[in-house]
């Protein structure tokens, strides 16, 4: 029928292409990575997203950054093999101690879990400084708290954490053979020994409720009236 679009190709190309463009301008001047919620917002509602996402991704695939995917986010990265020559000496990271390291991987593969549960997998006590670090760092936050006497926050990680080690989500985190491959697991493992397959690191638990403002000035993220405390 005259004036429909949708049966023209010339014009569905035409609003495709404006729509990649779109999106890789959105994503690119985007310090964090962009929900997919937030360019449906500012696309035309006739595109196919995916369409336009996974022709941007074929597009970068090549190139010296690439466009990946973070659950249900998009950010422009370094492409792996060139991420050698990346310098950054004058923001160099604090490297993460090994109390550090290890109750990021607790969280990380036992999510939701509480500071109790951390201690009781580590053996020994969990210093309040140890979980700074690791939300200082956005890698770690409060997820909910536990439905049991006392009713313990949760604590899971952050698209952040994704992002930063390269995950499209959290169950694509190395299994036990990875573990191996890398040398993370040497000598003798015990027969019964495995890694814990991931949970989501958004939906909540059977037993967790979720974190409320009450909850969030109690932990000290939130002044007295629900203000940010920075």
């Amino acid at each position: 029928m005259a004036g429909n679009t949708h049966d023209n190709p010339e014009e569905i190309s035409r609003l495709e292409l404006e729509a990649e463009r779109t999106a890789e301008a959105l994503i690119f001047a985007s310090a964090e990575p962009v929900s997919e919620a937030y360019l449906l917002e500012r696309l035309p509602g006739t595109v196919d997203l995916r369409r336009v996402m996974a022709r941007l991704v074929r597009l970068y695939a090549s190139r010296g950054v690439n466009l990946i995917r973070v659950e249900d986010r998009w950010a422009f990265r370094t492409a792996a093999d060139l991420s050698f020559v990346i310098r950054r000496d004058d923001t160099e990271s604090r490297k993460l101690s090994r109390a550090a390291l290890e109750v990021l991987a607790i969280i990380a593969y036992h999510q939701p879990v509480t500071r109790a549960e951390i201690e009781e997998i580590r053996g020994v006590q969990t210093s309040r400084g140890t979980l700074d670090v690791l939300m200082e760092a956005g890698w770690v936050r409060f997820r909910g708290r536990r439905r049991t006497p006392g009713r313990p926050v949760t604590l899971g990680t952050t698209p952040r954490f994704l992002d930063h080690f390269g995950l499209e989500e959290i169950r694509d985190l190395p299994g036990i053979e990875e573990l191996k491959g890398a040398g993370l697991l040497q000598g003798r493992i015990p027969p019964d020994f495995r890694v814990p397959l991931p949970s989501s690191a958004d939906e909540l638990a059977e037993d967790e409720d979720p974190i409320t403002q009450l909850d969030l000035e109690e932990l000290g993220l939130l002044t007295p009236g629900g203000t940010a405390d920075d």
